[in-house]
């Protein structure tokens, strides 16, 4: 047990260059230094091999045939599975306007060949210190995910709830031409959203409707404790609004705090919308689910009732019906 314990994976780099003799240098320093190094010839090699296995790191040679390196670090970046890897531009060239182009591109550092191995080892060894910082903000987000899946599980009624929000609301973001950022929020919204529920006590929770003033008063504190959970993680600020605001309405008369039209955020209105649809077309302790024409207009309903936001419930059903003739 203490082996397991004690025991930390090696970490691996990814070593990018059409050079083979270089390349194979490189693999050999690194090796004495306990790290796994993996060496591909091209871009098209190296993205194959991160979809198989991301590395901890990515050296990176600029000039090789077909896609250059500036080309593949630059496509790594405005990918969010990726973007977060560092990636260590390594050129033969001094040029300034070549370094200036390494750090356009979204590159980490930079290297000068012939590579000093001292200072390849002090820049790869700052860059996987900070990925590991990175890997585990994104441990602790998978731990508070997997407890909202936990929250869900404690309703029969509500299983898949949440897979189907992330994916309907990070979708919708999508469709809506929303950032990168903000997708990814709604993504993780959908998981986190009803955290706050794991202080709701069962005979509570499960009551589904009916619930006294006392209960009712329990169970609007929900989003507050859900902010209350995520509020340490500085990577999840975008994803509390959602946690504190998807049940205001558009009239007032949601909570915890009455907003109204123009001070509900828009990534809250974003996912409440789908937590809607996704509410009316499943069964629920007090309701039979509805088909989704039915739903369709009753949104509309309680939309121009002002409840919820008019024009993006119409955005969600356009998105859907697209959806469905691609189909």
């Amino acid at each position: 047990m203490g082996e397991i314990i004690t025991s930390r994976r090696k970490q691996s780099i990814l070593v990018v260059d059409d050079h083979r003799l270089n390349a194979e240098l490189l693999r050999e320093m690194l090796g004495t230094r306990g790290y796994h190094a993996i060496v591909v010839s091209s871009a098209a090699d190296a993205e194959s091999q991160i979809r198989r296995d991301a590395p901890d790191l990515i050296l990176l040679d600029v000039i090789m045939p077909g896609k250059t390196g500036y080309e593949l670090c630059r496509e790594l970046k405005d990918d969010p599975a990726t973007r977060l890897i560092p990636v260590v531009m390594i050129t033969g060239l001094n040029a300034h306007e070549d370094r200036l182009k390494a750090i356009e591109a979204g590159a980490d550092d930079f290297l000068t060949k012939p590579v000093s191995p001292e200072e390849m080892f002090a820049r790869v060894k700052s860059l996987l210190k900070l990925k590991e910082f990175t890997d585990e903000l994104e441990t602790a987000e998978s731990v508070l995910c997997t407890l909202g899946l936990s929250v869900e599980a404690r309703d029969p009624y509500t299983e898949g709830h949440c897979e189907r929000l992330s994916r309907n609301a990070s979708d919708l973001g999508r469709f809506l031409g929303l950032d990168d950022y903000s997708i990814v929020a709604l993504r993780r919204g959908g998981y986190l959203h009803d955290l706050g529920k794991i202080g709701v006590p069962d005979e509570i929770l499960k009551k589904g409707s009916d619930l006294t003033p006392a209960e009712w008063e329990i169970m609007k504190l929900h989003p507050i404790t859900g902010e209350t959970i995520c509020r340490p993680l500085k990577s999840l600020r975008l994803v509390l609004p959602i946690i504190r605001h998807h049940h205001e309405h558009s009239d007032g008369s949601g909570y915890p705090d009455g907003l109204k039209e123009g001070e509900i955020p828009l990534l809250p209105r974003v996912l409440q919308i789908v937590d809607v649809y996704d509410a009316l077309r499943t069964v629920r302790p007090y309701k039979p689910a509805i088909p989704h024409d039915q739903a369709a207009l009753t949104m509309q309903r309680e939309a121009q009732a002002g409840l919820w936001d008019e024009e993006l419930v119409g955005e969600f059903f356009a998105m859907l019906d697209k959806r469905r003739q691609v189909a």
